[in-house]
């Protein structure tokens, strides 16, 4: 499916304007048809001999073709110009000829006024209109020989239909703009809809991005980061130890399915693996194993307070953001010796804190050498910043603390609902 750009939006929007014009204008036409046939039908019933009769009717006839392929398309784009003069003259005559081989053919006012507003610019068009309206009056005179008295009685019907053909015109010219600045305004909401669908578009493809990236760091990324220690640990041992060269391999094997299994899930975005049949604290409990069969260290994991159940989005950042920490302990906790998890429930939050022994570093001189948008990942890591996202995706803080020489802490709280309450999303 193409999605429009916004140069392309603006050049198809117009269209629509016009199209949404020519609809309405369909009344219009429905209105100049019936004009056009009762004028027709006056003319055949008048008392003229045939011969005016007929060119009357014809030239009646031909401002049908002459509207339809030279007025038509002016009037519905409300353009100026050259062609709207010629048609303009060109109507005119032609009523003019017709009503002057019979008077019948002054019915055409009713068409003839409004398509003369709608052509031309107001002034002249009120001056053609009023030459229109005293056409038949002067007819008759120039027909009699000689002024008529009772020409005098006929002007104030006259000039009242010039009225009501102005005000006739100016209400269809109202309307017509009406309808055409409402078609523009429908053409901008339909490219503003578009401009918004595709800006939608496009932020749903980098929220998935970030999605997807975020799970890369911390389940293929980190998992391949273990499997190559384990690999390179049991290489170095496969001659003097080949048994713990070979348990450091089995955990590799584990360790490489268990990052398949998660691949397949944030991908098809299911439930991670770890969570789908234990609670929170059982997954963080395993994570912790892991670290510990991979480095050697001491890694105690507790929980305080009463257990409950967490709304899965709560329960997967909570994990993923042990994995992160378990994952800079690994790169980054030089000398460490022993790391401390805790998961604290309390009735309103809960934390996850894990701390460990190694060398530390000074955070706040830390912080001012080096921006968080410059840092890379070395220094500040993806990981940190993905957990910091996650975290705050579901209201929570995360927070690091550390200085040389005492260790590393990362806690992260969340706020949790009532006892029991599930979020809407589980």
């Amino acid at each position: 499916m193409h999605i429009y750009t916004q140069e392309e939006v603006p050049r198809k929007a117009p269209r629509r304007g016009v199209d949404s014009g020519s609809r309405w204008f369909g009344l219009w036409d429905g209105y100049f048809a019936v004009s056009y046939l009762v004028t027709v039908i006056l003319l055949f019933t008048s008392d003229e001999d045939q011969v005016r009769r007929a060119l009357a009717i014809g030239a009646l006839t031909l401002i049908v073709p002459w509207y339809a392929g030279l007025g038509r398309k002016p009037m519905i784009e409300r353009t100026k110009g050259r062609r709207n003069v010629v048609f303009s003259a060109g109507l005119f005559l032609l009523f003019a000829f017709s009503s002057t081989l019979d008077l019948g053919g002054s019915f055409a006012l009713f068409a003839v006024v409004p398509m003369l507003m709608m052509s031309l610019s107001m002034p002249p068009a009120i001056v053609l209109v009023v030459v229109a309206n005293l056409w038949p009056v002067t007819v008759v005179w120039l027909r009699g020989g000689a002024f008529d008295p009772d020409i005098l009685s006929v002007l104030p019907i006259s000039l009242l239909g010039i009225a009501l053909s102005v005000l006739l015109g100016l209400w269809i010219t109202r309307v017509v703009q009406q309808s055409s600045e409402r078609a523009e305004l429908i053409g901008e909401l339909r490219r503003s809809r578009e401009r918004e669908a595709h800006l939608s578009h496009q932020a749903g493809i980098s929220a998935e991005r970030e999605r997807l990236a975020r799970e890369i760091h911390d389940t293929l990324a980190q998992s391949l980061t273990s499997i190559i220690s384990l690999v390179q640990a049991a290489e170095s041992e496969v001659v003097d130890n080949p048994e713990r060269a070979g348990a450091r391999l089995g955990l590799a094997g584990r360790v490489a399915r268990d990052s398949l299994a998660e691949a397949r899930g944030f991908v098809s975005k299911l439930t991670p693996p770890a969570l789908r049949e234990s609670s929170l604290v059982q997954a963080v409990r395993r994570q912790a194993d892991l670290l510990k069969e991979e480095t050697g260290l001491t890694v105690r994991c507790t929980a305080e307070g009463e257990e409950q159940p967490l709304p899965m989005a709560v329960s997967v950042v909570l994990l993923r953001s042990a994995q992160e920490s378990f994952a800079n302990v690994r790169k980054h906790a030089r000398g460490a010796h022993a790391v401390e998890v805790l998961v604290a429930y309390a009735p309103r939050a809960l934390r996850l804190v894990v701390r460990d022994d190694g060398a530390g570093f000074a955070v706040d001189a830390w912080r001012e050498a080096v921006p968080e948008e410059d840092r890379s990942e070395a220094q500040s890591g993806f990981g940190l910043r993905g957990m910091r996202a996650r975290v705050a995706e579901i209201g929570g803080t995360v927070r690091v603390d550390s200085s040389p020489g005492a260790g590393t802490s990362v806690e992260v709280t969340v706020p949790l609902g009532p006892v029991g309450e599930e979020s809407d999303d589980e």
